[in-house]
């Protein structure tokens, strides 16, 4: 079923948890609809009273499900397509595969997400690379000029988060992609808060490489990611681990990679969690993600307006497209203090302590900040409590 327009009425109706809470924590992990919960439930029944194995070959076409709807998603081929437990893993076997050598140089972003952060730094100590942050333009996004001016035959890698997870800001990811494509530098996109929000194109991104989680935004199940390697790029690639899912086993001293994604997935995995993720996919789909982000957009600009009119309130978003990620913090409570207070009202919010966003969090001079991230469930009414709520508490009334 295809809703050419959005009907808030019947997905609220498939969220459970609408009726009891405000969930303003889908950057962290959105609430599952009614079906997609029902394929993880009945799947991991069904490994209760068949086996693990036995459910795998009996539900072998929702297994692979989540290959074609993953490249409906990203406008790729199926075989461009990898299962993983996650998105960090499934950047870590992409970005792991490259081989570096002294004096090598990956270009990345000042809100670069700190995992990755991490592994640039490990591999810089490993191989003497160098870890090149892109200066920031006047609105807090990636300035592509400077990363243009920044390219020469050092630049082993371009490698940057879409959407960072403490603030609104969106980078021009498709004019990154201008810039490797004519320079024939490899792109490495982290979109973990893109995939579900904004529609995803990797042809019109131009990027080589993107990982997506489960979790967030495709509302799908916790411990869930997808990775996309264009097919050259595969070809280019070893992963760091190898297991006999990944590469065949030839003779005692030789193997085979495979010769799609498939090489940097596990043997091992978690099927109840895939099947469901293929089917968040197709739920996601079923709305029209371009209808559904000029939803969460607007919600979240209109909390942003409200939240500017409470005394005491910073609202720190960058960039000049803002999704649907609402960071704040108040002069009046500690960011910690407000989400403890909102949870007592049954609102759940989080907390970006800067962890996820050093560089950028010790630029501006921010520590921690509180994050109301919303979905196409979220409604303007809950905003208005919301904002109510907030201001009660910042007088302590509540």
């Amino acid at each position: 079923m295809i809703h050419t327009e959005f009907n808030i009425k019947h997905a609220r109706k498939e969220t459970k948890a609408c009726n009891s809470i405000m969930h303003f924590n889908n950057a962290g992990a959105s609430l599952m609809p009614i079906p997609v919960s029902n394929v993880l439930h009945e799947y991991l029944y069904k490994e209760e009273e068949l086996g693990g194995y036995e459910t795998a070959g009996k539900e072998k076409e929702a297994l692979d499900n989540f290959y074609s709807a993953a490249a409906k998603l990203l406008n790729c081929e199926q075989e461009e397509i990898a299962y993983a437990e996650n998105a960090t893993r499934a950047w870590d076997m992409a970005f792991y595969s490259f081989k570096f050598k002294k004096g090598d140089r990956i270009l990345t972003t000042i809100a670069e997400y700190g995992s990755n952060v991490i592994a640039y730094n490990q591999q810089a100590k490993r191989y003497g690379l160098e870890i090149v942050f892109v200066p920031n333009d006047e609105y807090g996004q990636i300035d592509v000029n400077a990363l243009e001016n920044l390219i020469d035959e050092r630049v082993k890698l371009i490698s940057i988060t879409h959407i960072p997870t403490g603030g609104g800001l969106v980078n021009p990811a498709a004019q990154v992609g201008e810039i490797a494509k004519a320079t024939n530098i490899p792109y490495l996109l982290d979109s973990c808060q893109g995939v579900g929000q904004i529609p995803l194109d990797v042809e019109e991104i131009g990027c080589d490489i993107l990982c997506g989680t489960g979790r967030k935004y495709l509302r799908g199940p916790r411990g869930t990611g997808l990775l996309y390697v264009r097919q050259e790029m595969i070809e280019k690639l070893e992963p760091p681990f190898l297991d006999q899912h990944a590469a065949t086993l030839i003779s005692p001293s030789k193997y085979e990679i495979r010769s799609d994604a498939k090489r940097f997935e596990n043997w091992e995995q978690y099927f109840a969690g895939k099947a469901a993720l293929g089917k968040a996919i197709n739920y996601a789909l079923s709305w029209d993600i371009k209808i559904t982000r000029d939803r969460i957009y607007a919600l979240a600009t209109e909390l942003r307006t409200k939240l500017a009119d409470i005394d005491g309130i910073s609202i720190t978003d960058e960039g000049v497209e803002k999704c649907g990620i609402v960071t704040f913090r108040a002069s009046q409570m500690t960011s910690p203090k407000i989400k403890e207070a909102l949870a007592t009202q049954g609102i759940n919010v989080s907390v970006s302590n800067g962890s996820g966003t050093l560089v950028s969090f010790q630029q501006r001079g921010l520590n921690e900040l509180v994050r109301a991230s919303l979905h196409y469930y979220n409604t303007r009414e809950e905003i208005d409590a919301f904002v109510t709520i907030l201001q009660k508490i910042l007088r302590n009334t509540i």
